[in-house]
Parts: C-alpha cells; structure tokens; sequence
C-alpha cells in the first residue's frame, strides 16, 4: 500500500508534491534560468543593434568640420566684446548694419541654429548608447577574465596543479620527482 502511495506521488518520472507546490510559488531555479537567457538575449540584441561601425576619412572629416561652428559661435561672440572696447565706432556701424536685417530672417536663423545643434546632439546620444551597449555586451567576457585571474591567486607551490598541465607534470619527469623529494 505504501508502495502504490509512492509511486502515485512519485512515480512515472513525476512528483506530484514538486508540481503541486509549483502551482503556488515558481520554480525559483527555473525562474532564475528563465531571467538569464531573457538578459542574455536582450543583450545580444542591444549589441546586433548598436554595433560600432568603422568610420571612413570622409565621416571623420565630416565629425571635424561640425565641431567646428559651437566654438566658432562662442570665440566669436567674446571678439564682439574685444571690437566694441577696441573701435566702439567701427562696432556700432556693424551693430547698425545688424539692427537693419529682418526679423523673417533672424527666426530662420534661430530655426538653422536650433535644428544643428539639435540634430548633433541627438547624434551624440545615440553614439554614447551604442557604445554603452558595446560595453554591456563584453561584461560577461570580463567577468570570466577577472574570475580566472581570482582563480589564480588561490593556487600555491605546494597545491596540485589540474588541468592540462598535470597530465605533463605528472610522474613523467624524474628531474621534478627528484625536486620535489629534495624540498
């Protein structure tokens, strides 16, 4: 009877008492595979999609050539400042000549200037995140190497070697047996 009891709650390669309890409360293990594949994947996808791309000449010509107007606005202003106090005359017929543009046109230059730097750093953001995804995806390769070298500093003199090299260190060499005997 204890038998057929069992084999009812245990048997068949089943157990029921496993399955019941996984109705109320998740499988933490399973739970915790579930989750590293899930980031696992997320990952893989992040990097596939924002893979760094080698840059030509003509992109990195390009990257120069838009650094150039920010400080080129800024140095600029600061020597509006140093012509006013240098010639005030020479200044103010260039003020004069400004006041005379239209205002049409000061909005579609506000517009220009807005859009540029807008679009620039719109650019920037979505380098910066493809190389923080760059980042993200070798972390598991990182976290190997550092284990490794964690793993190095546990090994003494004294302790076996394991691995490939015990196979060659083995009884093989009468030159180490001799060493170790001696020591």
């Amino acid at each position: 009877m204890i038998d057929g009891i069992l084999s009812l709650l245990f048997g068949g390669g089943r157990n029921v008492v496993v399955e019941t309890a996984e109705v109320f409360r998740s499988n933490a293990e399973k739970d915790a595979a579930r989750g590293a594949v899930l980031q696992s994947a997320a990952l893989e996808q992040f990097g596939r999609e924002f893979r760094v791309v080698r840059r030509g000449w003509f992109d990195r010509l390009m990257d120069a050539l838009n650094r150039v107007p920010r400080p080129a606005m800024a140095l600029g202003t600061m020597g509006l400042f140093v012509a006013a106090m240098v010639d005030p005359v020479w200044f103010a017929a260039r003020m004069a000549g400004i006041a005379l543009v239209p205002e049409p046109l000061w909005w579609l230059l506000g517009a220009i200037v807005s859009f540029y730097f807008g679009a620039r750093h719109q650019a920037k953001g979505q380098e910066f995140q493809r190389e923080v995804a760059a980042s993200m995806a070798a972390v598991p390769r990182v976290v190997q190497t550092v284990r490794d070298v964690e793993a190095l500093r546990d090994v003494s003199p004294d302790a076996p070697v394991q691995g490939p090299v015990a196979s060659e260190s083995s009884g093989d060499n009468a030159a180490l047996q001799d060493w170790r005997i001696g020591r």
